[in-house]
């Protein structure tokens, strides 16, 4: 059958008055007659636009449902979706509803629909005080708390919409009736849900749009249904607020994790980081034990501190690792801070168990490596106390090199009981080195030894070469002890004997009397015998200065 815009003759010849949109129109209404109102039949979609889907529902017109009605779920051509005839269009199309829904024409039809508890359509006609006017066939008033809106311009835009509802008050003698459209739409909204959990399964992957942010993660609409997007699965990577990556309205890919209920409630958890491959399954071929490495620290713990080295690589740096001093890191803030960038050396490496241990101490060199070429014996150095015990006190002289002052190197004027009578943490203090020993990693210290003494002063007044006076004290067989005045010593090596010269007596001499002599003429000369003398023990000889060693404070003789 086909129409014709131009005004045709009849069989008379005559033009008739009827114009095409005429025509169709009766056609419309003819057609409309055939189809109860809310009578519920499957349709194909045919197409999906931006606003609506088109369906085939076997007329020679289509049917339309709006998006909205759908609640997010996704249709493609093809598709097939049970919907109900609201009415026509402007347009000729079939307007149509997800749900079954009749508008009463009487009274009756209203008590049925009141006792069966059914949805009934309505349209709305005005907002009134304290809700709305519903046409339902007659008169109805909607609460507002029963309307699903709030907002006054919602409420405003509700006007003229055609609603399902539910009858909860019917008073036929006062032709009183009262409607409810929140029950109806929270149990569309429900039937949706129910539908859309049993289309997804976990392990897929899906479209979703960002709905909300929170510190905790982001909530994502996968069509009708919120899924929550955990912070720590957005990225590989750390991150520390979902708004830092991720904005409301913003559609993004992710995958179905979880699907769980607990009693009534139904909850998904997706991920989007897992889109994308691990950062560990790679690490085997990008890093290996002993590389320094640079990172940035993420996060700090009372054991070490967390550094990422790229997106979803982190290792340990354990506190124990952070610094060569022997005094322990009470905590890894003390030497580390977060988001600061820092070197380390691979310790171990485990990418079965997405493992790391890192050093930072190494990345900085080991300070023993030359600490006895930096610190011989004799320098002077200075540095803080940093512990005391009752045999001593340590002394940190670089990082990570700690001194112990025994406490009988403390003073020479006075005897020390312990270190904390004269000292306390954090003073400075200078000492000398008087032994180094890198393999057991200890320095031996002495404060006293920088006090002058009567020896500092002989040192400071002789070289070697010189001719002095002093007592042999006693002998060993290769070597003597000689005195050279009070609390001076000097080593005397012995000569192999020839005639009586050198040959040390073996008796015992009286080693009491010649301290004071001594200190009157150990400056000046002293005449020999015309004739030599045998060497023994007690003898007041002149010798002369082989070697003198002012930083071991060391004096050697010969017989002049």
């Amino acid at each position: 059958m086909s129409f014709n815009s131009e005004p045709h003759e009849n069989q008379t010849g005559g033009e008739t008055s009827e114009s095409f949109g005429e025509i169709l129109s009766q056609f419309q209404k003819s057609h409309s007659h055939k189809t109860k109102g809310g009578q519920q039949l499957q349709g194909t979609v045919i197409s999906v636009t931006a606003e609506a889907v088109v369906f085939d529902i076997g007329y020679k017109s289509e049917g339309i449902l709006p998006l909205a009605a759908l609640q997010g779920e996704a249709l493609k051509p093809g598709d097939k979706l049970l919907v109900s005839i609201k009415g026509r269009d402007a347009d000729g199309y079939y307007e149509l509803s997800r749900f079954k829904a009749e508008r009463p024409t009487d009274w009756s039809a209203l008590e049925k629909a009141f006792a069966e508890k059914s949805a009934v359509l309505g349209t709305v006609t005005a907002v009134v005080k304290g809700g709305f006017s519903v046409d339902v066939g007659v008169r109805a008033f909607m609460p507002a708390s029963r309307s699903g809106v709030s907002d006054p311009a919602q409420m405003e835009s509700l006007v003229g919409q055609e609603i399902r509802c539910r009858i909860i008050k019917l008073d036929v003698a006062d032709e009183d009736v009262v409607v409810d459209r929140r029950t109806i739409a929270e149990e569309e909204e429900r039937a949706a849900k129910d539908r859309r959990y049993s289309q997804i399964q976990e392990g897929e992957t899906i479209s979703g749009v960002v709905r909300s942010l929170t510190d905790y993660g982001a909530f994502v609409d996968i069509g009708g249904v919120d899924a929550l997007l955990h912070v720590a699965d957005i990225s590989w990577s750390r991150v520390g607020k979902p708004a830092d990556v991720l904005s409301v309205g913003q559609q993004i890919e992710v995958k179905i994790l979880k699907i769980s209920q607990e009693g009534e409630k139904r909850r998904v958890s997706v991920g989007l980081k897992q889109l994308q491959p691990h950062p560990w399954d790679s690490v085997s071929g990008k890093y290996k034990i002993g590389d320094r490495v640079r990172g940035t620290v993420t996060r700090l713990a009372d054991f070490g501190a967390f550094v990422e080295l790229e997106p979803g690589i982190e290792g340990l740096i354990h506190i124990s690792e952070m610094s060569w001093a022997k005094s322990k890191v009470r905590k890894a803030s003390d030497v580390v801070k977060q988001g600061e960038s820092v070197e380390a050396i691979i310790l171990g490496l485990n990418p079965a168990e997405r493992r790391m241990s890192l050093g930072l101490k190494q990345a900085l060199g080991d300070p023993w490596a030359d600490a006895a070429e930096r610190y011989r014996v004799g320098f002077v150095v200075e540095g803080p106390v940093t512990n005391l015990q009752k045999f001593g006190a340590f002394v940190q002289i670089a990082e990570g090199i700690e001194g112990m002052i025994h406490v009988s190197h403390i003073s020479a004027e006075k005897r020390i009981n312990q270190p904390g009578d004269v000292l306390r943490t954090g003073q400075m203090v200078r000492a000398q080195v008087l032994a180094v020993d890198p393999e057991k990693r200890q320095i031996r210290l002495g404060m006293k030894q920088l006090v002058p003494t009567g020896l500092d002063e002989y040192l400071a007044e002789h070289n070697e070469g010189d001719t002095v006076t002093g007592r042999l004290m006693d002998d060993t067989g290769e070597q003597a002890r000689v005195e050279l005045g009070e609390g001076i010593y000097a080593t005397y090596k012995i000569s192999a004997p020839t005639g009586t010269k050198n040959e040390v007596s073996q008796s015992k001499a009286d080693l009491s009397a010649l301290t004071s002599m001594l200190q009157a003429r150990w400056k000046g000369s002293f005449k020999a015998p015309a004739q030599p003398e045998a060497v023994r023990a007690g003898q007041v000889r002149s010798f002369r200065i082989v070697k003198l060693d002012r930083a071991s404070k060391s004096i050697e003789l010969e017989l002049a």
